[in-house]
């Protein structure tokens, strides 16, 4: 059945809602970054997102679907996504912001390399085609060499490989557990992860006037990008949705140097661009199947 355009249009409005809230929670997350560190961003970030998830699941009256059977499971995914999430918003203050996206993006190519080991999933030929586009465009991107390489570029790198992780415990999950018991999880443990090695030093910074407006942006953000993207990909298949979302690589590069004076290279959006159609190729290749 063909989507009508109608369904289309919604998926693209609720996809530019996630476009807003990732950009928001990036400048937001280096903003924060001048007085908190990645720890304490983190502990107040799922500290705000435990309060929206649990408010929703009362007012929804979905308790009843929040399990604590797979609490190992949930553990393990969460472990990869605190530490994904951590060095996203080192990088975020350590790079340019349109740098960091980019090198995000390799999420999916990473997902195809994992995906035969933990899912069973096949890895064609379109795939390994999509993955070593992905690889190039991480070389043109990054440009590696003692000059040009930091921890900030090592960091966005290894967060989209965390992510990546994060998405195939989550697809396996999904088999048996609600969006709901998922979110709770996820804001739940992170919690615990974040105050066990933000306070390990007995050092806990509080919020100011100054970092708290950026932390309810980023709190809110967060599940508000996840929201939109299951949302655009409950109305469209994800080879028409996830394109748009390649919409953030041009309007981050733009907000950076607008806000930020940050200069960006043309190289950067010609790996960028090989990254892209890694992602689609992969995604078409799927459909077909």
């Amino acid at each position: 059945m063909q989507d009508s355009p109608q369904q289309i249009a919604r998926a693209a409005t609720w996809m530019i809602g996630a476009i807003l809230s990732f950009s928001a929670m990036a400048i937001a997350g280096r903003e924060a970054g001048l007085t908190l560190d990645t720890f304490e961003i983190m502990s107040y970030r799922s500290l705000i997102g435990l309060v929206l998830i649990s408010g929703l699941i009362t007012l929804q009256g979905k308790w009843r679907t929040v399990s604590a059977e797979r609490l190992l499971q949930h553990g393990m995914r969460n472990a990869a996504h605190f530490t994904g999430q951590n060095l996203w918003f080192y990088a975020v203050t350590a790079i340019p912001l349109a740098q960091v996206f980019a090198l995000e993006f390799t999420s999916p190519i990473w997902v195809i390399l994992l995906a035969p080991i933990f899912l069973g999933e096949a890895l064609t030929r379109m795939r390994l085609l999509a993955v070593c586009l992905g690889f190039i465009g991480i070389l043109i991107v990054a440009r590696p060499s003692p000059e040009t390489f930091n921890l900030g570029l090592a960091c966005a790198a290894g967060a989209a490989l965390f992510f990546a992780m994060t998405g195939i415990a989550t697809k396996r999950l999904t088999r048996h557990e609600s969006i709901y018991s998922i979110l709770f999880w996820l804001t739940a443990m992170q919690l615990v992860f974040g105050l066990l090695l933000a306070g390990w030093d007995l050092d806990f910074a509080l919020p100011n006037a100054q970092s708290l407006p950026y932390l309810l942006i980023i709190g809110c953000a967060g599940l508000g990008a996840h929201y939109c993207m299951t949302s655009a990909l409950s109305l469209a298949p994800a080879a028409v949705v996830m394109p748009i979302d390649f919409v953030r690589l041009p309007f981050i590069a733009l907000l950076g140097w607008l806000i930020y004076g940050e200069s960006v290279e043309i190289w950067l959006f010609v790996g960028a661009a090989l990254i892209v159609t890694g992602n689609f190729l992969n995604i078409v290749s799927s459909r077909q199947q």
